[in-house]
């Protein structure tokens, strides 16, 4: 099974919050079943770029992007070669490290007000 690992949003033991999941599963739909901070403004349909992610391994894994997660993510803040929108990033196989950008994590905290500090 595809293991998906949110380095820099760590579980109570302290280390990065890490998920198993069937092929096929995007990362946001991981990252809701690990209760990591990824923001979701539009429900996941990619309308918006509150999701945005840096993938720092395992980029062969996932599925290609496509034109609409192109022009979605010109609209994300600090945009490079491994952003990807979580909401269309779908694991085939192996593991995948990502990194929640600070945008996804503020959108997080607005749409889930009792995760504030």
């Amino acid at each position: 099974m595809p293991t998906v690992t949110f380095l820099n949003d760590p579980g109570p033991d302290g280390k990065p919050k890490s998920i198993e999941v069937a092929a096929g599963t995007s990362i946001l739909e991981a990252a809701k079943r690990a209760h990591a901070q990824v923001g979701y403004a539009c429900g996941g349909v990619c309308a918006c770029s509150t999701c945005h992610v840096y993938v720092r391994s395992g980029q062969a894994t996932l599925s290609p992007q496509k034109d609409k997660e192109e022009d979605i993510l010109d609209k994300a803040f600090d945009v490079r070669a491994n952003s990807r929108l979580s909401c269309q990033a779908r694991l085939s196989s192996g593991s995948v490290e990502v990194e929640i950008s600070r945008e996804s994590r503020r959108a997080y905290a607005d749409e889930h007000p009792e995760s504030r500090d």
